[in-house]
């Protein structure tokens, strides 16, 4: 095959991917049921990241001159304002009655604020992460890899249970 040629076809094949991902973001998805006490799921969703900032506030044994480091960090993982159900049913029903150029471009705006908020989000990390002891940025490191690679990472039910440290960081059975 020829470059160019080899070139349109990449192209078409992305094209019908990007038109396969839009329909099934188009498509109407149930409600996440109410959590085990009867609360909604934006409420547990919420107590679920209070413990999870908690255990690794713990993990990570923050100092008081580490703290505004990792507050910063910490609301740099808030989604944006307009996050909620409510505003995702009315850009559904608003990218409905759009063409498909137009779709297109409500997308890449959409992406172009998504990479905006990586941006300040990544800022925050390396900014956190700069405040953190050697030993800290290990455990920040390991706990990362954990998530990243096929792990739990904080939340998950990992070989240590529940929120339990990454392998190297002290679980049962490691040798300090």
């Amino acid at each position: 095959m020829n470059r160019p040629f080899r070139a349109l076809v990449g192209l078409a094949a992305g094209a019908i991917l990007l038109c396969g991902a839009a329909v099934a973001v188009a498509q109407d998805h149930p409600q996440p049921p109410p959590g085990a006490a009867g609360e909604n799921w934006h409420e547990h969703m919420l107590k679920h990241m209070q413990a999870h900032i908690k255990a690794l506030h713990d993990m990570l044994q923050i100092r008081p001159d580490q703290e505004a480091a990792f507050q910063t960090f910490i609301a740099s993982m808030k989604p944006p304002e307009g996050a909620d159900n409510a505003d995702m049913a009315h850009e559904h029903d608003e990218m409905a009655q759009l063409t498909t150029p137009q779709r297109l471009d409500r997308m890449q705006a959409r992406m172009a604020e998504h990479q905006k908020a990586f941006e300040r989000h990544a800022a925050a990390v390396k900014t956190f992460y700069a405040a953190l002891s050697p030993e800290q940025q290990r455990a920040f490191d390991a706990m990362e890899a954990m998530h990243h690679h096929g792990g739990h990472g904080m939340g998950g039910m990992g070989e240590h249970g529940p929120m339990g440290p990454p392998h190297g960081m002290g679980g049962p059975g490691e040798m300090q």
